[in-house]
């Protein structure tokens, strides 16, 4: 594996777990897709360091278990915002 990748996978990484952010989130401020960060976190960090892939999994699995509940604020929000 490509050190710039090796590297980028452990930054990645790292700022998930230390700023329980989401895919989305960390794409942005690193400057790559929403897919590359999760093969960055799915399949290569698991064989980089197992101990990290399971800290961040949980975070991930977090995230998409309240996924849907995010969604129906941010809609209510947009709603009760709304001139009409």
């Amino acid at each position: 594996m490509n050190n710039r990748i090796y590297n980028r996978v452990i930054s990645e990484a790292e700022y998930i777990i230390l700023n329980d952010k989401t895919i989305r989130e960390t794409s942005y401020i690193f400057g790559v897709s929403k897919s590359t960060v999760h093969k960055d976190m799915r399949d290569r960090l698991y064989l980089i360091d197992k101990l990290l892939y399971e800290k961040v999994s949980n975070i991930m699995n977090y995230h998409t278990d309240i996924k849907h509940i995010r969604g129906g604020e941010s809609t209510k929000r947009k709603f009760l915002t709304r001139n009409v």
